[in-house]
């Protein structure tokens, strides 16, 4: 198969396929979780300081501002109200009030609370209004960010892009500490391949990627590049700073 040329990768946006993109995201993570035990709820993730039910009640918490701009406002501002007591990163701080708000819960009450909300979160991202969509927002490279990352993030990218991106990666996050295979398709597929798009927009290199694995594929940017072979998902725990990679690996996209 040939490989496909990474500006020929039609990029995730609400007009293109955000919202199909974003519901697959859900339907995947909703899939997995509903196959957890009492235990594997309890279990810690790679996420420092997460267990998976800590992790779910940041993925709700996170729906609910995509589906109401109020609700985003009101974390958003608690972040940057409560930045200095996480190393001064307002992300960190209001993903601690999420999993907060939502830790009383049991596991059986987050699913239902996440199938609930999920389809008003994607309704909502789509409709983000484009005087909001354009805002720009800066980075601090600490905590949740790490070196390598933009300094800035696209209010509109988070909306069509990186929402869906954390469901996926968070996704990944829960198998690898319940020890459950993924179950990959074609949406994770799209997902991969949106982010090696951006990624090299991000460095503009010569460089041809093979990536194994049912969600990989062949992708090429210019020519005489290195080669970068390895499994798509670690591909993207790389990218997102879950695992360490250097060269052309040490560029960052937001997950």
């Amino acid at each position: 198969m040939s490989p496909t040329a990474t500006d020929q990768i039609t990029p995730v946006t609400r007009r293109s396929d955000g919202a199909a993109v974003a519901t697959g995201a859900y339907e995947g993570l909703i899939a997995l979780l509903e196959t957890l035990t009492a235990d594997d709820w309890r279990a810690p993730t790679e996420c420092p300081g997460w267990s998976v039910t800590d992790m779910v009640g940041h993925l709700i918490g996170s729906a609910k501002a995509a589906a109401s701009r109020r609700e985003l406002i009101r974390q958003n501002v608690y972040g940057i109200r409560h930045a200095s007591e996480h190393d001064g990163n307002a992300m960190d701080a209001y993903n601690a009030l999420q999993i907060a708000e939502h830790a009383s819960l049991a596991p059986a009450d987050k699913l239902t609370a996440l199938k609930t909300v999920a389809p008003a979160a994607v309704r909502g991202r789509m409709k983000t209004p484009v005087l909001l969509r354009m805002a720009s927002m800066s980075t601090k490279a600490n905590g949740s960010v790490v070196d390598g990352m933009p300094p800035r993030g696209n209010l509109g990218h988070l909306m069509d892009v990186i929402y869906s991106r954390d469901v996926f990666m968070h996704r990944v996050d829960i198998s690898r500490a319940v020890g459950r295979d993924l179950h990959l398709n074609d949406n994770d597929r799209r997902i991969v391949e949106d982010a090696v798009g951006e990624w090299a927009r991000r460095h503009q290199q010569p460089v041809e990627v093979v990536l194994s694995g049912p969600a990989g594929g062949k992708f090429v940017q210019g020519s005489g590049g290195p080669r970068i072979e390895m499994e798509a998902i670690e591909f993207c725990r790389v990218l997102s700073g879950r695992a360490h990679g250097s060269g052309l690996l040490g560029t960052k996209i937001f997950f």
